[in-house]
């Protein structure tokens, strides 16, 4: 069996490498980012990829930049068969790309051409997409920009948020990735070039796209709030006070309402939007409390608020 060396970070390149262990592939080595700090204790923490790695005992690299590194130079004289990247968060070099016998492989989460970069879930929530996908893709140093191996699609259900999507594409591409490598291996598979008209980018989500505004409507607020739940969530400024959002619905009705206006804080939390849209909230976290409910959120600070009232800041 070949061997290879593994490159991710978090969550979704878990099951890839487990996935490639259980093949009986030999990973020489795990390259992942360096361990951060988190949370408000900024308690130092390893990486999904990092944690999964030790539990097999595979060596694992953690270079601040790959290029030019120690641990590049170290990398190359492995000689490995393929590199495989799921979601590692670098631009590898082209000297490290060449360096291995077969391929260097990447899987990644969208339907290439569409959504290059680092955001393709988020992107294809926020964007109201009805489905997504896994692009097996030969990696080069422009960013995503390989030809494809292979792809499948996955449909995006209604309640889907950007941790759902995330863990069912991550073990579609396990399984895709690993239909994948023997016909690489062995020179079947056919090589597809992207068509450059069809390139759609998704940087990485920034701080001030996480605010919910009045401009929208319901459904674009509703698509923000999927993409950023678990991380790092969407909030609206209520009365000066930031208020997380972290599971929403469109309501079946409308409103005459200004946007940002109690329509109802009764059996639900019902906002106005643009386009006389009204979003029920669902699941909150008000700003230094955990979150909670809605019901739970109407028995409390939700009471404050009179139906009619405008209460979201622009």
């Amino acid at each position: 069996m070949q061997s290879i060396i593994f490159m991710g970070t978090p969550q979704f390149s878990v099951p890839v490498l487990e996935g490639l262990i259980n093949k009986g592939y030999e990973i020489k080595a795990v390259v992942t980012q360096p361990d951060k700090k988190v949370g408000r204790k900024q308690k130092i923490t390893k990486t999904p990829a990092k944690i999964a790695a030790e539990a097999h005992d595979i060596p694992v690299y953690q270079p601040i930049k790959l290029s030019g590194s120690p641990e590049m130079a170290e990398l190359i004289g492995m000689h490995a068969d393929f590199i495989v990247t799921a979601a590692y968060g670098q631009f590898l070099p082209t000297k490290f790309l060449n360096s291995v016998k077969i391929a260097a492989v990447n899987v990644h989460g969208s339907l290439l051409p569409k959504y290059r970069g680092g955001a393709p879930i988020q992107y294809a929530l926020l964007n109201g997409d009805k489905e997504t996908g896994i692009t097996i893709m030969e990696m080069v140093k422009k960013m995503d920009a390989g030809d494809i191996y292979a792809q499948k699609a996955l449909k995006i259900e209604p309640d889907d948020n950007a941790g759902t999507v995330f863990e069912k594409l991550s073990y579609l591409g396990r399984d895709l990735l690993l239909e994948t490598l023997p016909k690489i291996a062995d020179g079947t598979v056919v090589k597809t070039p992207q068509d450059p008209e069809k390139v759609v980018f998704s940087p990485n989500i920034k701080k001030e796209q996480e605010k919910i505004t009045t401009e929208m409507s319901a459904s674009e607020a509703n698509n923000l709030i999927r993409a950023l739940n678990p991380d790092p969530g969407a909030y609206l400024m209520v009365k000066g006070k930031r208020l997380k959002v972290w599971k929403s619905e469109v309501a079946e009705d409308s409103s005459s309402l200004e946007a940002g206006c109690v329509v109802d804080n009764k059996k639900r939390f019902a906002l106005s939007f643009a386009d006389n849209s009204v979003l029920n909230l669902l699941e909150l976290q008000p700003a230094g409390k955990k979150k909670m409910e809605v019901k739970n959120f109407l028995n409390g600070q939700g009471k404050k608020y009179a139906p009619g009232e405008k209460i979201v800041d622009d």
